[in-house]
């Protein structure tokens, strides 16, 4: 007599049961390659926007971190944090401004920006990494003057007019060997992108750009650059799934690439030109987005690669 259960027989579950164990097992043969030519690498992780937000979206990098460590693989972490130091500021009541997207940081925004970049979100990425079984370690860029910055003294605006960023710096040394210290001896490095300059003083640095001059003094193997769209996208609008350094500055001129995702392909060129072998824009609104990229034979966003030979 058949056997069923719920309104199936027994013998068609067990059969989709062991199929889809077989399309596990299919999916890890997939990756094998990958795992093999990526172990002992240097991966550069640039993360935030949506993906820090949202809780599941939290858990899910955090364990896909610690994932890629267990195996060999080593994570540096590099986070922004945009939205939460905007809620701190408005909860202090300080005022932000903004100038064509680029936040002005005087004495008192720069004091709030370490604050929580450095304090609150960096010890909160820490803490979930390690308790998925990732041995992290926090740090600010002025640690160790880890990051050696010069103030942005005038920047121009899409209008023209020159403005007076405040302590806003560029990145113009890493000094590496607190990282390769943490890396070596099998630690996660997490990463506030606050700078100082020659006195010492706190500097606001872009994330991406950070991200892009970690991995490049690391000569990383990958670059990775978490946003909240699906990667770069053509004059239709399509993602643009691989794209060749010497495309960029034309998408650029051409109005293809605008906003927020210029600085992005622009890190990503300042690494390839330094070393680093691929750059990879990901949504990180996407449940396990890096893990997909990497280790699939499709991917999930768009890889940037050197100029063609």
């Amino acid at each position: 007599m058949q056997r069923w259960v719920g309104c199936m027989p027994l013998d068609f579950c067990q059969y989709s049961f062991m199929d889809e164990l077989i399309w596990k097992a299919s999916i890890l043969h997939e990756a094998l390659p990958y795992l093999r030519r990526f172990h002992g690498r240097i991966f550069v992780i640039k993360y935030g926007g949506h993906a820090m937000v949202e809780p599941a979206l939290r858990e899910s990098f955090a364990r896909d971190i610690a994932l890629m460590h267990l195996i060999g693989i080593h994570p540096v972490v590099v986070h922004g944090g945009g939205p939460q130091i905007d809620a701190m500021l408005a909860e202090l009541g300080v005022k932000s401004e903004r100038v064509d997207g680029l936040r002005i940081t005087d004495d008192r925004t720069m004091d709030v920006v370490e604050m929580v970049l450095a304090g609150r979100i960096n010890k909160e990425i820490v803490s979930l990494m390690c308790r998925h079984g990732a041995r992290a370690v926090g740090l600010s860029g002025r640690d160790d003057f880890l990051l050696m910055c010069e103030r942005i003294e005038r920047l121009r605006t899409k209008r023209g007019d020159e403005v007076d960023p405040g302590w806003v710096g560029r990145v113009i040394k890493v000094r590496t060997e607190l990282l390769f210290e943490l890396i070596h001896g099998g630690f996660i490095p997490v990463i506030a992108p606050i700078g100082s300059d020659a006195q010492g003083h706190a500097l606001n640095v872009n994330a991406d750009t950070v991200a892009g001059a970690i991995a490049s003094a690391l000569q990383a193997e990958k670059l990775l650059l978490l946003t909240d769209i699906e990667g770069v996208r053509d004059a239709n609008g399509q993602i643009i799934s691989s794209l060749r350094a010497n495309e960029i500055q034309r998408l650029i001129d051409d109005g293809v690439i605008t906003g927020g995702m210029i600085p992005k392909v622009r890190s990503a060129l300042d690494a390839l030109s330094m070393g680093v072998q691929k750059c990879h824009i990901i949504d990180g609104r996407m449940r396990h987005a890096i893990l997909l990229e990497v280790f699939t034979d499709r991917g999930v966003g768009t890889e940037i690669l050197g100029v063609e030979e």
